[in-house]
């Protein structure tokens, strides 16, 4: 009998392009196919709901919140076969060991997470991430100055754009970010 062969798959992109609605379809597949699944996602993302992943368009998986990438080697039950984790660009840098641990023991891992900060920068170990998974798909939201994809983040404040030196971690949603093309994104003081 050979091993379970496993994988990486990254779902990425800005903000309201359907990480997450993309995550939970792939969840709901798996959970038809009778796989155990486990979802995580960070402590700090309680946007929505606090134990459940939950896109902008209001649909939702199970999850169970997380501190660090160690909590998810603690909390993860010897019978997973797929193993999911959102938001994954606020973890710390140990989750790309653990995913790729996760997928040479024969899990299917999915990740989704920002690719870029509010400033258009590369967000936390998303980049890693994306170039060692097997699969990555980053998806597209619609900008919401002139209508084209927007493959970036606006964070505003009371209005206008956001500090380049601003803190990079403000959880929220659509009351102070929006998608933006990379011609209308801005990011004043860089």
């Amino acid at each position: 009998m050979t091993e379970p062969k496993g994988s990486v798959e990254v779902i990425t992109g800005s903000m309201f392009c359907g990480k997450t609605d993309e995550m939970i379809r792939r969840l709901r597949r798996a959970a038809i196919a009778k796989q155990k699944v486990q979802v995580f996602k960070p402590a700090i993302d309680i946007r929505y709901d606090e134990v459940r992943v939950v896109s902008h368009a209001g649909s939702h998986f199970d999850a169970t919140p997380i501190e660090s990438s160690a909590d998810i080697r603690k909390l993860l039950d010897p019978d997973t076969t797929v193993v999911a984790i959102d938001e994954a660009q606020f973890l710390d840098e140990g989750i790309v060991d653990l995913v790729n641990e996760l997928a040479e023991k024969g899990l299917r891992v999915i990740v989704g997470g920002l690719d870029l900060d509010f400033r258009g920068e590369p967000f936390g170990a998303m980049p890693v991430l994306i170039s060692q998974a097997e699969h990555v798909d980053k998806l597209h939201a619609i900008c919401m100055v002139c209508g084209e994809d927007a493959s970036r983040t606006q964070r505003l404040v009371n209005g206008p754009p956001a500090n380049y030196h601003d803190p990079v971690v403000i959880v929220g949603a659509d009351e102070m970010y929006e998608a933006r093309c990379r011609k209308c994104h801005q990011v004043p003081g860089r």
